[in-house]
């Protein structure tokens, strides 16, 4: 029974571990604390690349998924494939819907934005230029990150609060991005997330949906959805992109083929793969943000 134990306690610690290891040329800083709210010590993960780029480097917040209630920053493999283009990238904790329901997680995501914009200098980082990207829950927040301003009541207080929250370049991986549309997202977690059901809290449904918040001076965004996700439908991004392009915003859509949620193969071959997927994304982020390369140590912390 122990040596059972023993392999469930291997087995289970594998993912983990997978999801830490970084190459040899990024540099990493794990549990940097960007707010504090109560007595909750919000952590971030700092990636960036150990050669220096030219001049100040962009910046990329990634954030998690897991259905607003779990998962964590952990699943970085996407800021450390940003660091090793010659970003610099924080990978998000956030407080989770069963610690505390929305506002919270994005507020806390627009506080590690402010973070990474109030501490720029001195990590080398250019504070005007700055993007946020994030798959399934995360990809949502992203969307929201993106396009609710100040006036929407979303900012939380937590950590550089006088700091502007502003992104400049938006991806999400099939995220939600309108929760009055019955069925088209899973149910069971949204309602924990926003304290209620759709019936009960209209208001707040409309008020965490992205397209609610779709205006002209929104940054540009990238969305990349399978045609066969079951768990965030297709027409959520579709819906997102139409609220987008009919503000005059600057926005895209890539359908994948033949996947389900997660890039999970359904009825065929992926089409991109995920790994010309990870290529468009990063490719977004370069022409949206810009980034150049270099052969020094980085400067500041």
């Amino acid at each position: 029974m122990r040596r059972l134990a023993t392999l469930l306690l291997a087995l289970l610690s594998i993912p983990a571990a997978a999801q830490r290891a970084v190459p040899e040329d990024v540099e990493v800083r794990r549990d940097v604390e960007y707010g504090v709210v109560g007595d909750v010590s919000l952590k971030l993960d700092v990636y960036r690349p150990k050669k220096r780029p030219e001049g100040l480097m962009p910046a990329i917040v990634w954030i998690h998924g897991g259905g607003w209630r779990q998962g964590d920053k952990n699943n970085a493999a996407n800021a450390i494939a940003a660091a090793r283009r010659g970003f610099f990238a924080v990978s998000v904790n956030y407080r989770l819907s069963g610690e505390a329901p929305f506002p919270a997680a994005i507020e806390d995501c627009k506080g590690a934005i402010r973070w990474v914009r109030a501490t720029a200098k001195d990590w080398g980082v250019d504070p005007d230029r700055i993007g946020v990207w994030g798959s399934s829950a995360g990809g949502h927040l992203a969307l929201l990150a993106g396009c609710a301003d100040e006036a929407a009541g979303l900012e939380g207080k937590s950590g550089y609060a006088k700091v502007s929250s502003r992104v400049q370049a938006v991806c999400s991986w099939f995220g939600p991005a309108d929760f009055s549309k019955a069925g088209a997202v899973s149910e069971d977690p949204v309602a924990l997330f926003l304290g209620g059901t759709r019936e009960a809290k209209p208001e707040v449904y409309a008020k965490a949906s992205p397209v609610t918040h779709a205006s002209q001076d929104d940054p540009p965004v990238l969305m990349i959805h399978g045609d066969r996700d079951t768990t965030v439908r297709l027409q959520q991004s579709e819906a997102m992109l139409k609220a987008l392009t009919d503000a005059g915003a600057k926005a895209e859509l890539i359908t994948v083929r033949h996947a389900g949620h997660g890039w999970k193969p359904a009825g065929g071959t992926p089409e991109p793969t995920a790994d010309e997927i990870v290529e468009r994304s990063l490719k977004f982020f370069e022409d949206t943000l810009g980034v150049t390369r270099g052969s020094e140590e980085p400067p500041g912390k």
